[in-house]
């Protein structure tokens, strides 16, 4: 005769005890971080965002190089940047990279530090990618990255915007992310954190997805600069952003550093390219940058429009 476990407290105790081990053991051996955007800043269905994905990649025209270890694109939802950002992710040749570091910006939350993913696996429509554990705990072990909450990794759209773009390009090949978000980092700390990853540059299995929009011109973002000898406002922009381009070229963070101070133009991911600059700095491969795309959300002629620039490069190893 089966016994009956309200007759038996300790028995019922123990049960209770052993379900609620089992699932908290479950629920942490996987950290899922939602596709948050998904449906609003993109497509949440898989096979429209698979076809979207295709057709901006195979309309840059560009080919795939091993050469390539590293992208700065734009995070914008994919109506405004999505054929902008192709001509960054089209260069990837996926054959030999095992590991991608991701960059990005923090919108809405303040650190003056990096902060690490505490996901084990991020989400996207059309794959899922998994946190490279191993590299995490050793940044960790650093002692100078802070932990990401799960909503605040949720909330922030920087990284979560190149995952589908990730997780097209490394279709069929086994690869593992380490998203790091890039806090309002002074010049010391943009040094620091360049220092510390640049070992990680030297590893051809390694390669970096760097998250950034450039100008953000209007008054909604508090920023109206306008050189009038370049004609129409947006020329201005893009005379403004293409300068900022060229300092990025020539990979120097503290050049880079002092058009920002100069012009305080209005780059959200700032801080994640100098990282970058100071890693490409410090690292034994040489690695130089171009733009290969610059586009603006719209053309603005007047003080009452406002616009985003999206702009899109490549590392290449420069022999």
């Amino acid at each position: 005769m089966l016994l009956s476990l309200y007759n038996c407290p300790k028995l019922f105790l123990f049960v209770c005890l052993f379900l609620s081990s089992s699932s908290s053991t479950s629920s942490n051996m996987e950290k899922v971080r939602r596709a948050s955007h998904a449906g609003s800043w993109y497509t949440d269905n898989p096979k429209k965002l698979s076809e979207e994905l295709e057709g901006w990649l195979g309309a840059s025209g560009l080919s795939k190089s091993s050469d390539v270890r590293g992208v700065i694109a734009p995070h914008a939802g994919y109506s405004y940047s999505g054929r902008a950002a192709a001509y960054a992710f089209a260069n990837i040749d996926p054959k030999n990279i095992s590991r991608v570091f991701l960059l990005g910006p923090s919108h809405h939350y303040y650190t003056p530090k990096c902060a690490l993913s505490t996901a084990t696996v991020y989400k996207t429509p059309i794959g899922d990618l998994p946190i490279d554990l191993e590299v995490i705990e050793e940044l960790k072990a650093t002692g100078k990255f802070e932990l990401m909450d799960i909503r605040v990794d949720e909330a922030e759209h920087s990284m979560e915007m190149h995952l589908p773009y990730l997780a097209k390009v490394f279709e069929g090949h086994q690869v593992k992310v380490v998203p790091i978000l890039v806090g309002a980092l002074n010049a010391e700390n943009e040094a620091l954190f360049g220092q510390l990853l640049a070992k990680y540059v030297d590893d051809p299995n390694n390669f970096f997805s760097v998250s950034s929009d450039f100008c953000h011109w209007g008054s909604r973002f508090n920023y109206m600069h306008y050189d009038k000898k370049h004609g129409a406002i947006y020329k201005s922009i893009e005379a403004l952003d293409r300068m900022g381009m060229d300092i990025i070229e020539t990979g120097d963070p503290d050049a880079f550093k002092q058009y920002l101070s100069e012009y305080d133009n209005t780059i959200c991911g700032r801080h994640p390219i100098s990282v970058f600059l100071h890693m490409l700095r410090n690292c034994s491969t040489k690695i130089k940058i171009k733009f290969l795309r610059y586009e603006q959300s719209s053309q603005c002629k007047s003080t009452r429009d406002s616009s985003v620039s999206y702009a899109s490069a490549a590392g290449k190893v420069d022999a």
